[in-house]
């Protein structure tokens, strides 16, 4: 299936309103994982109304396009679309609630070959209402696997990987999800079938629903809010990452951690699958006092 660069990068989302409450931001806590135990008071903060805080990786769902790929458009063969990269920036803590905008667009697509696929960038800034301050800044690389070989640049313009240490980790954190967790996360708005239809699962390659790439992604932010800020979600600054395999409803997730001062690399891995998941993982965290 043919896709125009020029196309895509010229594509009108238009701007994204989105109005979200305090039960929103439970239930995508929830879909993340969080109140596994619900004797746990540092996690009964982002599940439970009471001085509620909000997990950095909701930011990824607010004001959301929208699943834009399965558009007839943009001649993305949507079925074999991975997520494969993500990049956070935080100007402004997320409220508990409000109205929130963003505008979307599409910064780079790059031909890896018809082996392998499509790089596609993307960038949305999200933005509070009723203040006009930024919240954030998301950067977003999706893999079309059956779009390779148009004729595009070959070479992205984005920076080399960042760099996991060679050493043992000096922390590492381990975070159950449950069998029913795509199930659940899917219902803070991301609807692809792949993660919910064992028949399209199947044609896309897969032996079964596989988790969203981003309910991977607030599993591993639950792992650093957890052991890197103690349960502060407002010391994150900046975070990136590689997306290197896909998770299967049900399987730990196992994040190992080398902390630099304010600079911590990470990586995921699937104890089952003995998999890396998750890879060149960068965070940029606020000291406590400075949150």
């Amino acid at each position: 299936m043919a896709i125009d660069p020029d196309k895509l990068l010229n594509r009108d989302f238009g701007s994204v309103q989105e109005t979200y409450s305090e039960k929103d931001c439970i239930l995508y806590a929830l879909g993340v994982g969080m109140g596994l135990d619900p004797l746990d008071e540092n996690c009964l903060r982002f599940v439970y109304e009471d001085d509620l805080k909000v997990l950095p990786s909701q930011s990824v769902i607010m004001a959301h396009p929208g699943f834009w790929a399965k558009e007839e458009d943009t001649g993305i063969d949507w079925v074999r679309v991975l997520h494969a990269g993500q990049e956070v920036i935080f100007h402004n803590p997320i409220p508990t609630s409000g109205t929130v905008e963003a505008t979307t667009r599409i910064t780079e697509v790059t031909d890896k070959g018809e082996k392998i696929g499509a790089l596609i960038n993307s960038e949305r800034v999200v933005r509070d209402l009723s203040t006009g301050a930024d919240i954030c800044t998301l950067i977003t690389t999706i893999l079309a696997r059956g779009n390779g070989g148009f004729g595009g640049q070959r070479k992205a313009s984005s920076t080399k990987p960042d760099a996991i240490p060679t050493c043992d980790p000096d922390q590492v954190c381990e975070l159950p999800t449950l069998p029913q967790q795509a199930l659940i996360y899917r219902l803070s708005g991301d609807f692809n079938p792949l993660h919910a239809s064992p028949s399209v699962a199947k044609n896309a390659g897969f032996k079964e629903p596989i988790l969203h790439g981003l309910c991977t992604f607030g599993v591993m932010t639950h792992a650093l809010v957890k052991t890197c800020c103690d349960y502060d979600p407002s010391r994150f600054v900046r975070m990136r990452l590689r997306f290197s395999a896909p998770v299967y409803p049900g399987e730990t997730i196992r994040t190992e951690i080398w902390q630099d001062g304010n600079e911590i690399a990470f990586r995921c891995k699937s104890v089952e699958q003995n998999k890396i998941v998750i890879n060149n993982g960068y965070l940029l965290i606020k000291n406590k006092m400075e949150s």
